[in-house]
C-alpha cells in the first residue's frame, strides 16, 4: 500500500491542525492505521493507532486528550485532529499502515508532513 500524508503547517500555540493521509495500493479497510513522529534529533515516536472499523483509538500518553484519530474506509483515508498544540508537537508527521493488527507491524509508510507549533 502506497500512502500519502498531507496538513501540515505553521501553527501557534493552542492552534489545530488535521492531518490527512490517502492509501492507494491496496485494501485499506484490511490495514490499523497509526500515526508516528520524528522530532529533530530525536527517534520516532507513536502517535495514535486505530483498528480496521474505526472506535475510539489507540494514543501515546503526550497526546492523549489532544489528538484524535479517524478514519473513513469509503476514501481509503486516515486523519488525525491536533488541538491545543504545543510547541514539544513540532515534528515531521508521518502515516503508516499495518497488516497484521497488533499496531506493532507498521511495514508501509507516508513521506511525512512537517508540523510546526510557534511559542
Amino acid at each position: 500500500v502506497q500512502l500519502q500524508a498531507s496538513g501540515g503547517g505553521l501553527v501557534q500555540a493552542g492552534g489545530s491542525l488535521r492531518l490527512s493521509c490517502v492509501a492507494s495500493g491496496g485494501t485499506f479497510s484490511s490495514y490499523v492505521m497509526g500515526w508516528f513522529r520524528q522530532a529533530p534529533g530525536k527517534e520516532r515516536e507513536f502517535v495514535a493507532g486505530i483498528r480496521w472499523k474505526g472506535g475510539s483509538g489507540y494514543y501515546a500518553d503526550s497526546v492523549k486528550g489532544r489528538f484524535a484519530i479517524s478514519r473513513d474506509n469509503a476514501k481509503n483515508t486516515v486523519y488525525l485532529q491536533m488541538n491545543s498544540l504545543k510547541p514539544e508537537d513540532t515534528a515531521i508527521y508521518y502515516c503508516a499502515a499495518d497488516p497484521v493488527g497488533r499496531l506493532s507491524d507498521f511495514d508501509s509508510w507516508g513521506q511525512g508532513t512537517l508540523v510546526t507549533v510557534s511559542s
